[in-house]
């Protein structure tokens, strides 16, 4: 492996993908030469984040796989960064920040230091989210404006239904 060659690692569930997902991507893939993206696999998901993705494996991975951003995709199928390390060899991660401070995080910059590997943190993109986005698919919905109207228009009768009749 080339050693100039600054190889990054953006490691995520990647779930029902959004415009922060590709920021993430976008932000990552202009601070290394060559980006591989991490996609966790579903019993990891479910271990971080205490419930199954809503997109398959698979499907994440195509999804995170068609962003020109992304070099190659790599199936995270364990919760040790520094095993991840160990197969892929990057040497340097990328994160969002609002993983920044955490307990898990702070423990992994020091021990990605001890093996040359540097932590980016970039910008959350702070109005969009997977939890937020599921959270608006779970909770009930107004009615659409045509399930509205249903309601405020009365059925016409045979003298109502004649009236609309009208030959142009």
């Amino acid at each position: 492996m080339d050693y100039l060659l600054r190889r990054g690692y953006a490691p995520g569930v990647y779930d029902l993908f959004h415009i922060g997902h590709l920021n993430l991507l976008r932000e990552a893939r202009q601070k290394c030469d060559h980006l591989v993206a991490g996609v966790v696999t579903d019993d990891i998901a479910m271990n971080l984040k205490g419930r199954q993705p809503v997109v398959p494996l698979a499907e994440r991975v195509e999804i995170v796989r068609s962003v020109r951003y992304v070099d190659d995709v790599f199936v995270e199928s364990h919760e040790d960064k520094l095993r991840t390390w160990q197969e892929l060899r990057f040497n340097v991660v990328f994160k969002g920040d609002d993983w920044k401070g955490t307990a898990r995080w702070q423990l992994l910059e020091r021990r990605f230091a001890e093996v040359g590997v540097e932590v980016v943190y970039c910008p959350y993109t702070t109005h969009v989210s997977s939890s937020l986005l599921r959270e608006r698919l779970d909770s009930p919905r107004p009615p659409r404006q045509a399930d509205m109207r249903k309601h405020i228009l009365q059925p016409l009768g045979e003298e109502g239904d004649k009236k609309q009749n009208h030959s142009y």
